[in-house]
């Protein structure tokens, strides 16, 4: 019997060894998870959407009342191409996103059908464009780290980025993840540009013709909470900025003085989406209020708000 007591102290002890050893596995485990899924990101943004008031929220874009309309529409011809970015034309009420492994422009209709595609002869990595006015487009090339403006029209067929005026962006702190979004914002005259990562925002002065005003403007923002930046919008309607992260699955909604306002997740299951959209690389909308955007390889998606 005694020997028995004697035995008993040391199993208890490497049982609750072995129980440690797993509570503890079993907690790295739920923290790699919520990192994976960014768990850490939407808790915040969750938080903070909590204190917006009904007429904060009226007088924002308000992502979480989005719903998908068109969810992974293939882009046909497209599989190996990588859809990086997108941007609305009001005048012609048609999309340009640009492919960035085998460079071209593509115009779509709102639906995501292709009307016409346009090499671009050139470019290396074009990821980003925006339209500026008098059909003019921006390009950013996030390779050869240059901003290029072109003309296109009803009759264009191909671009030479010989035939346009370029603006060298200069080095960022991570060579390969450069600058690639990029947005007009005609309210304050200016171009927007984000650096992928670490993520960044700058300002250069546009009137939305071929010439930049001066040099880009770094912008302090700790808003940014996101793991890179992937695309830029601006609403025509609020003023505020949509910010895309691929690696985060997450838009994000900022007002004029760049502070978070509303968030929208883009795993399936969320916002209507049936799967999780796969790299979302390109945002834009247009002046009724509707959602667009892009993924690699070549996916299109329609949000419309729920009112």
């Amino acid at each position: 019997m005694s020997a028995q007591t004697q035995l008993n102290p040391s199993r208890r002890s490497r049982f609750a060894l072995r129980w440690y050893v797993w509570l503890l596995l079993v907690l790295a485990a739920a923290y790699g998870l919520a990192f994976a899924m960014h768990w850490d990101d939407r808790g915040l943004l969750w938080l903070r959407e909590r204190f917006e008031s009904q007429a904060e929220q009226k007088a924002s874009i308000w992502l979480p009342d989005y719903r998908v309309v068109i969810d992974g529409k293939l882009l046909p011809g497209m599989e190996k191409d990588e859809a990086s970015d997108l941007s609305y034309n009001p005048q012609t009420k048609t999309l340009f996103s640009v492919m960035g492994k085998n460079p071209f422009l593509v115009e779509l209709t709102l639906q995501g059908d292709v009307l016409r595609k346009m090499p671009l002869v050139g470019w290396s990595n074009p990821e980003g464009v925006t339209v500026l006015q008098n059909g003019l487009m921006a390009i950013v090339d996030e390779r050869e780290h240059l901003l290029t403006i072109v003309k296109v029209d009803a009759n264009t067929r191909e671009l030479n980025i010989a035939d346009f005026p370029k603006y060298d962006l200069g080095p960022s702190k991570d060579q390969n993840k450069a600058f690639e979004a990029i947005t007009w914002d005609p309210r304050n005259q200016q171009l927007l540009l984000g650096e992928e990562r670490p993520p960044a925002l700058f300002t250069w002065k546009s009137d939305g013709s071929q010439i930049l005003k001066g040099d880009k403007q770094k912008l302090a923002n700790d808003e940014l909470d996101i793991r890179n930046l992937s695309a830029l919008a601006i609403d025509p309607r609020t003023g505020h900025t949509l910010v895309l992260s691929a690696d985060s699955h997450l838009l994000l909604e900022l007002d004029e003085k760049g502070e978070q306002v509303s968030f929208m997740t883009l795993l399936g299951g969320f916002n209507g989406l049936k799967s999780t959209i796969p790299r979302a690389e390109g945002v834009t909308m247009d002046d009724a209020g509707t959602l667009y955007m892009v993924s690699e390889p070549n996916l299109f998606y329609r949000f419309e708000k729920q009112k």
